[in-house]
């Protein structure tokens, strides 16, 4: 079972119908209304970090559950999610250059990412965000997997040694053509 926590985003439940889709079942918690107690009771396979409005520091429990259980399940974080990871790990979270609201960006990841087995080099996908995670003094245990070719900001990172993974863009966007099988390569974990 996936557990999904959800930062009051409008998009999360396009992810929950993706994870549906492709046969889990998903638990939603919004991410004031669950403690990491409540997180041990459910017991999931997996972690998702949704998208949302705010900055990690902002995100309820999202950057504790990170601290908590990064090496103890796989978790996935999207936008939001995905900084939160950056974010709980020491990297810094910082205004985009660009804003991007639903705007559509090449990206070019390092084919080293479990995330992206058997995803093209290069493939277009959906941004919504006005913060990302910072390429300066990027912490040791970050490997940052994907950048966006148009502006060349981190699309994607990976703890090292650990299955957490986090994407800036939306997988879940209908103009992200791969991205429901960068879901399912999460979920194969």
């Amino acid at each position: 079972m996936i557990l999904m926590i959800d930062n009051y985003d409008s998009f999360t439940y396009n992810i929950v119908q993706y994870i549906g889709e492709l046969g889990h079942e998903i638990v939603v918690c919004r991410n004031d209304e669950i403690s990491i107690d409540d997180v041990k009771k459910i017991n999931p396979d997996k972690i998702v970090i949704s998208p949302g409005p705010k900055s990690p520091s902002e995100a309820g429990i999202s950057v504790d559950i990170i601290k908590k259980f990064y090496d103890k399940l796989p978790i996935l974080g999207v936008c939001l999610g995905h900084q939160a990871i950056g974010y709980a790990f020491g990297a810094e979270i910082v205004q985009a250059s660009n804003i991007m609201h639903g705007k559509v960006s090449p990206i070019k990841h390092n084919s080293t990412s479990i995330l992206f087995n058997n995803i093209p080099d290069t493939f277009d996908a959906t941004r919504y965000h006005s913060l990302i995670i910072s390429k300066k003094n990027i912490p040791e245990i970050i490997n940052v997997t994907a950048y966006s070719k148009d502006d060349n900001e981190i699309m994607a990172i990976e703890l090292k040694g650990y299955n957490v993974y986090g994407v800036q863009f939306h997988p879940e966007s209908i103009l992200t053509f791969q991205g429901k099988n960068i879901i399912n390569n999460f979920l194969k974990i």
